[in-house]
This record gives structure tokens, sequence and C-alpha cells, in this order.
């Protein structure tokens, strides 16, 4: 599952992504989170507090904490192809690790930065649909509406399948397939992306 999470807090984001975690770890999946550095303290204490052995689970591997500046933002500048190989190799490597599924989820603010590549952003978003069906895996790509311009959102829901609104998941009635939306995307986004 490809999901995209519209959140207006921070609050609202962690009453969502500390459950999903937490069923992952508990069924014994790959969980693999990607936000700011700086967040990270704040992160797995949240998760801590839920009673999960932060460095016993990091220490396995099981728990994975990435930043943004060494994953989606890697050396100043989004790459799409780098990012999509970078977790093809994750769900590869977890499942012969011997994790049946993978979750993860990943804090998109990083894009509010518009670094070089930032425009590329919709196109990795929508090759993420031709991945997903190869793995046992659910995404959630976090993103926050009051950060976001509405037609960036809006543009954003064409390529996810599954959307999470008000705290609760539903099928996205705005998804369009991907080699559909790839073919041609200035077809469907009502502008050249605008974050």
């Amino acid at each position: 599952m490809h999901i995209c999470g519209f959140f207006d807090s921070k609050e609202q984001q962690y009453e969502v992504i500390i459950p999903y975690i937490m069923e992952g770890l508990k069924a014994n999946d790959k969980v693999v989170n990607i936000l700011e550095g700086e967040r990270h303290g704040e992160h797995c204490r949240c998760i801590a507090n839920n009673g999960v052995s932060i460095a016993e689970k990091l220490s396995t591997g099981q728990l994975e904490v990435l930043a943004s500046e060494n994953t989606y933002i890697k050396d100043g500048k989004f790459a799409a192809e780098r990012m999509y190989k970078m977790l093809e190799q994750t769900l590869l490597s977890a499942s012969r690790a011997g994790y049946e599924s993978v979750r993860a989820c990943g804090d998109m603010v990083w894009a509010l930065k518009n670094l070089p590549g930032t425009d590329e952003l919709l196109e990795y978003e929508a090759s993420l649909n031709l991945l997903t069906p190869k793995h046992d895996v659910s995404l959630i790509c976090m993103y926050d509406i009051n950060s976001f311009s509405p037609s960036t959102l809006t543009d954003i829901l064409l390529t996810h399948p599954y959307v999470i609104k008000n705290g609760k998941i539903s099928k996205n009635q705005y998804y369009v397939e991907p080699l559909e939306f790839l073919a041609n995307p200035s077809n469907f986004t009502s502008s050249p992306l605008k974050l």
C-alpha cells in the first residue's frame, strides 16, 4: 500500500503513526521511519513511551530511524531515481533478513526546502506505485496540510491509491495509475509543482 497521510499537527500525525509503528514492531515487521534529523530524539521518545526498547529495536535492525538529510535530500538535492533505488534496496534487504513485511513512513517536509530536484517529487511518488506491488510493504508519506499549498496537496493525491485524512484511511478516488500519470504528468497536475 502507498498512502498519503494528510495531517494538520504533529499530534494528529503521531495519533496515526505510533499505532502503525507499534503494530509493525509487534508483528516483527521491518519498520523504517524517515524524518528531519532534529526530530529523531522526540520521535524515539514517542515510540519508547509505548513500552518499546528503542536501543534493542535499533540494534537488531528491526527499527530504522533515518534522516531526510541522508535519504531524500542527500548531498543537498533530491534525486527521484536515487531515492527509489534506496527504498528498493531497503525492501530487498528486509526480505533477505527474514522480515515478511515492511512498514515505512516518511515526513515530506523536506520538499518545502525547494532544493534542486524537488520538482521530481510527483514522478517519484507515482513511481512508488510500480514498486509497492512487488513487495509486502506499506508506505505512508506524511504531509502537513498547513505547510503545503492546496494545489500541491491536490496533485499529491493523484499519486497515492490510499489517503489518511482526519485519522481515517480510505481508498483515494483521485488516484491516477502510475504508467498513465508518468506518461504525461502535466495532463493531471494543476500547475507546475509549487511547494
